[in-house]
């Protein structure tokens, strides 16, 4: 790899263990099979800009041959095991996740951007531990859903048949894991579309599924752009859909299933509020904010890209602030030190960068760290924008990068008036010393998930989803298990 433009704090992580191929195929009925559009495009390193392989792109034909590999497998096979059977190849998933941890973290921060220390801390022990988790919910879904009218055991859950999976580029294997796990565990198959610009670890994760010895067609794993996308929503034989990404495409998905018998959840964009009272601990909520949009380069639904604070305390935390940002490292992803990674495409970061440009048209007062970017790959400055208002399309518009709009507030009803006035409602932080006060939040806040006095906290066993036009439908937890199943 090309380090001249790099200045480390300490050795990138190294990449001379990671075996990529040149070219990747489609993963259908258990093994690597080359597309009938006999197209491929290039997938690409967005810290260096250089290609890392060739990547299928699957037209009709092939989404067609994938679907009926995943409904010959549930009808010949998955629906039929028992389901302690399903649980033993979901937790061999896991291990092997486990014992290829390394390089799963590698390449994740090779095609997506973000820094080694998210892939290797966050990502890859999450999504393995979500396999861990729905692999202990397999043989107890009897007991997980009683009637209930009697609080007894009713009709045994039904899985639908075929999950068709559409994940987006920011957490590629996380999200993959999300969808995958329990739609195995409830005894559904799957064909997985991972974003265009990631989906190396999808292929990889393709490759450990073999090593499994899951039953051919479970799942396949196939790639392509918007086209194919279309293709796999739009098959008959799919019985579920499930969306995480941004919200116009989400809404042609509801759209083009209007009418028809599948299931369906959404998971969309956010424009989260991270409100930190008087009485908050300030240095926390401090590092609470840097993470809450920092993270991952900002390109996270949830992130915490509008800071409600309470006007006596907004100089010292605003001041904090731009301390905090002077001392978080842009550069190499694959840097243990770095905190910012790049931005996943070239695409991504125009429009980000047209939104800065917005917010300064806007009046805002723009403040941005001081610190080297790498001439070389897709980087953006940390970004702050202060005196914003609500009508400023960079609070209500989602930027999905390390840009984050701050506000000050009076009241608990202000703040709770202005948090809601926004199309989206994912997710929220409260920083305050009162619990009644958190509690008094919580009920009033319009967002799928509030967090308390810390931010971007995930477990496998809690749910995870929105209101409005952030989605519907739960993702993790016992709720993730519901729209894998006829109750």
């Amino acid at each position: 790899m090309e380090t001249t433009d790099w200045k480390y704090a300490a050795a990138p992580e190294s990449t001379d263990h990671i075996k990529l191929k040149n070219r990747y195929d489609l993963f259908i009925n258990g093994e690597f099979v080359k597309p009938n559009s006999k197209k491929y495009f290039a997938t690409i390193n967005p810290a260096t800009e250089e290609k890392l392989a060739d990547v299928a792109d699957a037209n009709e034909k092939d989404v067609d041959l994938a679907v009926n590999a995943a409904k010959n497998a549930y009808d010949k096979v998955w629906k039929k095991m028992p389901a302690k059977e399903r649980a033993k190849y979901i937790f061999r998933i896991a291990r092997l996740m486990q014992e290829r941890a390394r390089e799963f973290s590698v390449i994740e921060t090779m095609n997506g951007g973000k820094p080694i220390r998210e892939s290797r801390d966050i990502d890859v022990p999450l999504a393995a531990n979500h396999f861990f988790y729905y692999a202990g919910w397999a043989d107890k879904l009897d007991y997980a859903f009683p009637n209930l009218s009697t609080g007894k055991a009713g009709k045994k859950p039904e899985s639908l048949g075929v999950a068709g999976q559409i994940i987006p580029w920011n957490f590629p294997l996380l999200m993959a894991a999300w969808k995958i796990a329990p739609a195995l565990a409830t005894g559904n198959t799957v064909v997985l579309k991972p974003a265009e610009t990631t989906p190396l670890t999808a292929l990889k994760l393709a490759e450990l599924i073999q090593e499994s010895g899951l039953p051919d067609g479970v799942v396949n794993i196939i790639t392509g752009f918007g086209k194919t996308g279309a293709a796999l929503v739009n098959h008959p034989k799919v019985s579920k859909v499930a969306f995480t990404g941004s919200t116009d495409v989400g809404k042609l998905i509801q759209k083009s299933l209007a009418g028809t018998n599948k299931k369906i959840t959404l998971e969309l964009g956010g424009k989260a509020a991270n409100i930190v009272f008087d009485d908050a601990p300030i240095d926390q909520a401090v590092e609470g904010i840097v993470n809450g949009i920092f993270f991952n380069q900002g390109h996270v639904c949830c992130a915490g890209s509008r800071l409600f604070v309470q006007e006596n305390v907004a100089d010292i935390v605003i001041a904090k602030l731009k301390q905090r940002l002077e001392t978080l490292i842009v550069g190499n992803p694959l840097d243990k030190n770095t905190d910012i990674g790049a931005i996943n495409s070239k695409e991504q970061l125009d429009k980000i960068n047209s939104y800065i440009k917005i917010g300064i048209d806007e009046g805002a007062e723009i403040y941005q760290s001081k610190c080297s970017v790498p001439t070389k790959g897709f980087f953006c400055k940390p970004t702050l924008f202060l005196h914003t208002s609500q009508s400023h399309r960079i609070v209500q518009e989602e930027i999905f990068g390390p840009v984050l709009a701050i506000q000050t507030f009076r009241t608990i009803e202000e703040v709770i008036e202005k948090a809601n006035n926004i199309p989206y409602g994912l997710s929220a932080g409260v920083w305050t010393d009162k619990g009644s006060k958190i509690f008094n939040l919580t009920t009033k806040l319009r967002a799928g998930v509030v967090w308390a006095n810390t931010y971007n906290k995930f477990d496998p066993a809690s749910p995870f989803g929105g209101y409005k036009e952030s989605g519907f439908g739960r993702e993790g937890g016992l709720h993730g298990l519901m729209p894998y199943l006829n109750l």
